[in-house]
């Protein structure tokens, strides 16, 4: 076991250097200079003073060879320091930490709400011996993983914030802010989960151990929610592992369309003024994430399955 968490420890630092080393690499290939983006933020093309341009460039250090940055940056950033932000001079790792709050609020509850409604609906959907009740199920998911987040959350807007005011349409007071962001992130989420959950448990109940505690006389309900969904749940708890990125990417759309302030708005900004240092705090904060989380679920599976662990310990 501990060759196992090392080797896992070692990918992980290789996929946060990866993470690194790509995005400096897309982001210095870009034409355009962020210094002169910044300075000219009104977007109307004014001219911008060459003097001050070189002045903020020497600054930031754009001046210097292009590995010379890439060493400077890489070895700040595994100090966790990297640089200021070219839009606002604020520290980066500052402007992150100020911001990952409401957007972990956020992906936190729009994950529960996907696993709860998505389970849901598989569970009862693979149970139900009424056919058009389990054909009316089955044929949710794939119209929630055709639909856009975007169009979910503006629908959202629409119906229960201007149409019926229940909710507030925008800002980061309250809980009942989080309410619809929350909702526009799980809908999509929520679909996936249920696909492939409905599918291993349909695939599970043919498996003959099913059949053995039928013979037992075992109650249906207790077969579905004890065994088959035991064995039915490695499947999802992968696919839960890679959500939790997709609901990171997700949040850039939805804080965007709710005007929250959170990580997303700050992807969207940083961006928009090719904020090199931002962009780069924020990718790896995501590569962390989704690092973090999948080792996480890697530890979860022998509880799930016992013989995954078996395999582990035979394997290293």
């Amino acid at each position: 076991m501990r060759a196992y968490l090392l080797r896992r420890a070692l990918q992980a630092v290789f996929v946060l250097w990866a993470a690194f080393t790509a995005t400096f690499a897309i982001l210095y290939m870009l034409p355009s200079n962020p210094v002169a983006i910044m300075l000219d933020a009104g977007g109307e093309g004014t001219q911008v003073d060459p003097e001050k341009v070189a002045e903020l460039t020497a600054r930031y250090g754009f001046d210097k060879p292009v590995w010379e940055q890439y060493l400077t940056r890489l070895w700040a950033a595994v100090r966790g320091d990297f640089g200021s932000s070219i839009q606002t001079g604020q520290p980066v790792t500052g402007s992150i930490l100020d911001a990952l709050p409401e957007t972990l609020k956020l992906a936190s509850i729009g994950l529960v709400l996907a696993v709860v409604i998505g389970a849901s609906l598989a569970l009862v959907a693979t149970w139900t011996q009424a056919r058009w009740l389990r054909q009316a199920l089955l044929a949710l998911p794939p119209l929630g993983v055709s639909v856009p987040t975007f169009w979910v959350g503006l629908v959202l807007l629409q119906v229960v914030s201007f149409q019926w005011a229940l909710l507030p349409a925008m800002g980061n007071v309250g809980w009942q802010t989080l309410v619809l962001p929350s909702l526009t992130l799980a809908i999509p989420t929520s679909a996936v989960i249920a696909q492939v959950l409905a599918k291993s448990l349909s695939t599970t109940w043919d498996q003959p151990f099913v059949e053995t505690a039928r013979a037992k006389g075992t109650p249906r309900l207790h077969i579905h929610l004890r065994d088959v969904l035991r064995n039915a749940a490695i499947p999802t708890l992968t696919l839960v592992g890679i959500t939790v990125g997709n609901l990171l990417a997700g949040s850039v759309v939805v804080e965007t369309v709710f005007s929250r302030n959170g990580i997303g708005r700050l992807t969207q900004q940083a961006v928009t003024f090719q904020d090199i240092p931002v962009v780069q705090g924020l990718v790896v904060l995501s590569a962390v994430i989704f690092v973090v989380v999948n080792l996480a679920v890697d530890l979860v599976y022998p509880a799930l399955d016992p013989r995954i662990s078996q395999r582990t310990r035979a394997a290293v």
